[in-house]
């Protein structure tokens, strides 16, 4: 039996595993999940609340996004993901730091926008829910999503206002070679795929559009279907200010 995956459409951890695996050409079948159902289920299937998770054909059980990495590369070590000290150290900001960003800021623009919920449905395995239900559901999932993800106003606003200088950092890996080589690395899938669900938000885009960011981004993963407009996010327009 291949290697069982769990998923949240649209997740960014979630999409860097997935090229992970297949870089590594390992056979693995999704168990989509939709949210916020991911937070009870992966407690009691994993013991933490957040996808991704993986259960390996030998029945073993790993979860997050830069754990799974280490666990598939021991298992196919070719080609390596992990290659040196400051991969592992860009991988580690591209997880710990600049990921959450982008899930708050997303549920906080799909709280203050919840139509916008409907095109990011696109590409999921499940049936895509009409717009009448998505509308009815947003209320209770946007609630319960800010609340696991702390995503308050106040979070929103710090957020915006550390952008620009993530950004840079991005640029200066690029300019580095840490990241953009010719084969993505594990900091590649970690920031590219924060990148590409950034740049889907309308309040976001400008901050990213037209620096090498950008072209990261979309190197190794196709535009996301979904997009929220501009002007929902408490202090976008400050953070555009040049």
């Amino acid at each position: 039996m291949p290697a069982r995956l769990y998923v949240v459409h649209g997740s960014h951890p979630c999409a860097a595993v997935e090229k992970a695996l297949e870089l590594k050409g390992m056979p693995y079948r999704t168990v989509e999940i939709p949210p916020p159902a991911q937070a009870p289920l992966m407690r009691l299937l994993f013991g933490r609340r957040t996808v991704p998770g993986i259960r390996f054909e030998d029945g073993e059980k790993v979860q997050g996004s830069r754990a799974i990495v280490r666990a598939l590369e021991q298992r196919v070590p070719e080609p390596a993901l992990l290659t040196d000290p400051e991969t592992e150290e860009a991988e580690r900001w591209g997880e710990a730091v600049f990921q959450p960003v982008a899930r708050r800021l997303l549920w906080k623009a799909f709280d203050r926008h919840p139509r916008a919920m409907h095109s990011y449905q696109d590409g999921q395995r499940s049936p895509k829910l009409p717009m009448p239900v998505v509308l009815a559901l947003a209320p209770l999932v946007t609630r319960i999503e800010q609340r696991l993800n702390q995503a308050d106003d106040d979070a929103i606003r710090s957020d915006l206002a550390a952008l620009p200088g993530q950004i840079d950092h991005i640029d200066s890996l690029l300019t580095a070679g840490v990241v953009g080589g010719e084969q993505p690395n594990a900091a590649d899938l970690q920031i590219a795929t924060t990148l590409r669900l950034l740049h889907s938000l309308g309040d976001v885009r400008p901050l990213i559009a037209g620096r090498p960011a950008e072209e990261l981004a979309f190197k190794w993963f196709a535009p996301l279907a979904g997009r929220t407009p501009s002007g929902v996010l408490p202090g976008a327009s400050a953070a555009q200010d040049p």
